[in-house]
């Protein structure tokens, strides 16, 4: 134990000094860290989950995920393009800035700037205009009916707060473009930034004059990375950390034994996925004059050597939800036949590989990071062995988010790792649009390798502008097939959560979306 408290204090300054008001302290050991504190440098959900106990959008999801009002009060549709909404009164920024329209109209231009990497949660945003200081317009494209679910994630600053920190313009963590809010922060949220140490701790307080009731009676965050598994488990059950959204999976029922932590298991809304470069050469591949995996047999074969069934059972430990769709079940556009797998048929892959002309296989890297998703690099590791079985021989590269995502944004791979949960809008158009539609304009942002399809295309944008939902989801179900039908996507499973939470936390809120709402969560 004397070994765990000098490697956390080393890593995260973690321990602290204990008084009257720690007993309100959530102490919060995360397996990884946030990407930034601009909430529009990178399309993570895990930090705008993070960010959203700073900062706060025009709506919200409730305790229950129903879209609810949070710094706008109402909202209506005056035109097919154009909705009104109206601002409420009385908040104030965490430096004592009102909130205005200004603060909307300038935070809808920066996040809709061309260099944000957050432009693809607006996708059909085309303008904003302030009526009167508690009245904003928003002007789209053409007809959409996700508007107000797209908000939640969009999260308001203060005018004055950017212009006089010279911070108009979004930044990009990706592209190592940095500024004042990549390591400052000013919301209107229910806790307020008090320190913040890259990849060690980052300290939140609760903000006395929040505008809504608060129903939590937590005082203080402190979050830390801890990317070990193992020190993170010995954390939790030292009493170092009280709480943690990656609890290991394979020391689940060690946790359950202990008697002092709670574990919450269910499965999350994200599917995880395998993306292919379908550019017209691979990168990491002895295969030079051309890209094998445009041929629609080599996906095949690859998909179909998938033993999902051994996966789940021993990488996921019987925890993961397998699938053959790209979303869940509670998502808008999902089908059940869309939803079957391949059987497993080890030389029929071998046979279609031939077919190919690769009857000896070839070569390929594939790309992971060890602090995306629930078991990754095991992930990785079990499909380069099922692959093997084939011919196909996956060069592994895996690493932290802060060196894999850069290379996965540049296309620099030639299978990776994918995960989706249909953020923010909870509706299968999310995926669609940002990962499936080929890259153009505010679309296809997540297309990182040219795997679009015209079709797919077409269907997804006229799906945008249409308002009945009887005839919209059915256009993406569509879109999804044609995906299913060309073998774009190699999809896994639905990951598991596992949070758990120990001395001093008497209860938090678990939604499938796996967001962490400490806005809700009540101390002993």
């Amino acid at each position: 134990m004397k070994r765990l408290k000098m490697l956390l204090a080393a890593a995260s300054a973690l321990l602290v000094v204990v008084t009257a008001a720690d007993a309100a302290t959530l102490k919060w050991g995360a397996a990884r860290d946030i990407d930034s504190l601009d909430p529009y440098s990178f399309g993570s959900t895990f930090t705008l989950a993070f960010l959203n106990h700073i900062y706060e959008g025009l709506t919200r999801y409730d305790e229950n995920l129903k879209l609810a009002p949070s710094l706008a009060e109402s909202w209506e549709v005056v035109e097919p393009t154009v909705w009104r909404f109206k601002l409420r009164h009385g908040v104030k920024f965490h430096n004592g800035d009102d909130f205005t329209a200004d603060d909307v109209v300038a935070s809808l231009k920066r996040v809709s700037d061309e260099a944000s990497p957050l432009k693809g949660n607006l996708p059909a945003y085309k303008d904003a205009r302030k009526i009167d200081d508690y009245t904003v317009e928003i002007v789209l494209k053409s007809s959409y009916p996700l508007l107000a679910n797209d908000l939640t994630n969009i999260f308001i600053f203060s005018k004055k707060w950017l212009v006089s920190n010279n911070s108009e313009r979004p930044t990009d963590v990706a592209k190592g473009v940095e500024g004042y809010a990549t390591h400052h922060a000013n919301g209107t949220g229910p806790f307020m930034l008090e320190s913040r140490q890259t990849d060690a701790t980052t300290v939140l307080v609760v903000n006395p004059k929040w505008w809504d009731k608060p129903k939590h009676n937590v005082t203080r965050i402190e979050f830390t990375p801890i990317a070990s598994a193992p020190t993170r488990v010995a954390a939790l059950l030292s009493g170092d950390i009280n709480y943690t959204e990656s609890a290991p999976l394979q020391d689940i029922e060690r946790l359950k034994a202990s008697g002092a932590i709670k574990v919450l298991l269910s499965n999350e809304l994200r599917t995880v996925f395998f993306a292919m470069n379908l550019g017209d050469k691979l990168v990491g591949s002895d295969i030079t004059d051309k890209n094998p995996l445009k041929d629609p047999k080599v996906r095949n074969a690859l998909y179909q050597s998938l033993d999902m069934g051994l996966m789940q059972k021993k990488v996921m430990r019987g925890l993961s939800r397998t699938t053959g769709a790209l979303v869940a079940p509670a998502i808008p556009g999902y089908n059940e036949e869309l939803d079957k797998r391949p059987p497993v048929d080890v030389e029929g892959a071998k046979k279609l590989l031939a077919e190919a002309g690769y009857p000896n296989g070839f070569s390929l890297s594939l790309l992971c990071s060890t602090d995306s998703y629930v078991n990754e690099e095991q992930i990785c590791q079990s499909a380069a062995s099922m692959w093997a079985r084939i011919g196909i021989k996956a060069n592994i590269t895996s690493g932290p988010r802060s060196i894999i995502n850069p290379r996965r944004v540049k296309g620099d791979f030639d299978i990776t790792t994918l995960g989706w949960a249909n953020e923010p809008a909870l509706d299968a158009y999310s995926l669609l649009i940002q990962v499936v539609h080929s890259k153009s304009g505010s679309a296809g942002l997540f297309n990182w390798a040219n795997w679009g399809d015209q079709r797919i295309d077409a269907l997804v944008d006229k799906s945008a502008g249409e308002l009945d939902s009887a005839k919209r989801v059915p256009m993406l179900t569509e879109a999804m097939k044609i995906a299913k039908d060309e073998t774009l996507f190699l999809p896994l499973h639905q990951q598991p959560m596992a949070w758990a939470i120990g001395e001093g936390v008497s209860s938090v809120i678990q939604l499938p979306d796996n967001k962490a709402r400490h806005w809700f969560t009540q101390m002993k």
